[in-house]
């Protein structure tokens, strides 16, 4: 039996994780990223995160093949240095060198959203498939392909942005400078504007009453808790976001015609009141829909497990470009 260890490098935590042939997860250890700090400092709680992992699963640093991380960034695989990580203010760091150093273990990164989607492709709802595009509907919005069983990077590992996609021309403000961006609509974030707007828009709707009468207390759930409730305006913020993130996975379909289509993150939580309209919608719209089969939607089955897990299996991936 073969072990790896993934790590998962957020802006706010660090995750490891003993990962066993096939994917299972053995363990998995936390501590805050502490983000701001000195390189060497984050790298160095990194390796003492990896090796309690390892000790706690019972399996030693020798019996561990390699470490692989997930970098919420440009992470470039082949020579191992982090181009840039906004989150962590990080710029041309040689993260394989300098965490490999001081493990001993040949060390692989990635992009984050990549991993997350290849360990969706190894052990979750994308497994057996020969092509897969995950999204993942957070702050932000994440996104990862497996082509033929290769991470798509692109030829500078910046590949799969899909939540800089403009959907809505001279829209809403983002982050990366451009206006409509899909994540500005159909994000967590995003929708949680669209919610503030409806609400500054009708006094009366129940979404005042889940938010407990202040804006700042909108989260995710808002919108479809009062939905569910029969409120009228609740719905109809419901039905735009659905609209909205119809729009960028139809987009996602038409492009790389996926054989799954799987969506994670907190929104994705709502189940089949979301995931049904939202198929209903998008097989109306895609370009193949007179095709004797097409793209099926599904939830992701691994969570937040699902970067760990691909990070660990990176060092058997070439990404095709």
């Amino acid at each position: 039996m073969r072990y790896d260890i993934g790590i998962d490098l957020g802006g706010t935590n660090i995750v490891a994780g003993v990962v066993g042939e096939g994917g299972g997860l053995l363990v998995k250890l936390a501590r805050p990223t502490g983000a701001g700090r000195e390189p060497a400092e984050i790298v160095g709680d990194m390796a003492e995160l990896a090796l309690a992992a390892a000790a706690e699963s019972g399996v030693g640093m020798a019996e561990v093949g390699s470490v692989g991380v997930g970098v919420p960034g440009t992470a470039n695989s082949d020579t191992g240095i982090v181009d840039y990580a906004a989150n962590l203010y990080w710029h041309d760091i040689p993260l394989s060198s300098m965490l490999g150093g001081q493990l001993g273990k040949p060390v692989h990164i990635g992009n984050d959203a990549n991993a997350a989607a290849y360990g969706e492709y190894i052990a979750g709802a994308a497994k057996g498939h020969s092509s897969a595009v995950c999204v993942t509907l957070g702050t932000g919005i994440g996104g990862g392909a497996v082509i033929g069983g290769k991470v798509l990077a692109g030829f500078n590992h910046a590949a799969m942005e899909i939540g800089h996609m403009v959907i809505r021309h001279g829209g809403r403000l983002c982050a990366c400078g451009r206006h409509g961006c899909w994540e500005r609509y159909a994000s967590a974030t995003g929708l949680i504007i669209t919610t503030r707007e409806a609400m500054e828009n009708d006094k009366n709707t129940k979404l005042w009453e889940y938010a407990k009468g202040d804006l700042n207390n909108v989260d995710g759930r808002t919108a479809f808790d009062a939905m569910r409730a029969g409120d009228e305006t609740a719905k109809s913020v419901v039905d735009a976001y659905i609209y909205d993130l119809t729009c960028g996975t139809v987009n996602i379909i038409n492009i790389f015609q996926p054989e799954v289509l799987c969506l994670g993150g907190g929104i994705a939580g709502e189940g089949e009141g979301l995931f049904a309209p939202l198929r209903e919608r998008v097989a109306q719209k895609v370009y193949s829909r007179n095709s004797a089969s097409n793209t099926a939607i599904v939830g992701a089955a691994l969570g937040n497990d699902a970067g760990i897990i691909g990070a660990a299996n990176l060092y058997h991936l070439r990404a095709a470009v």
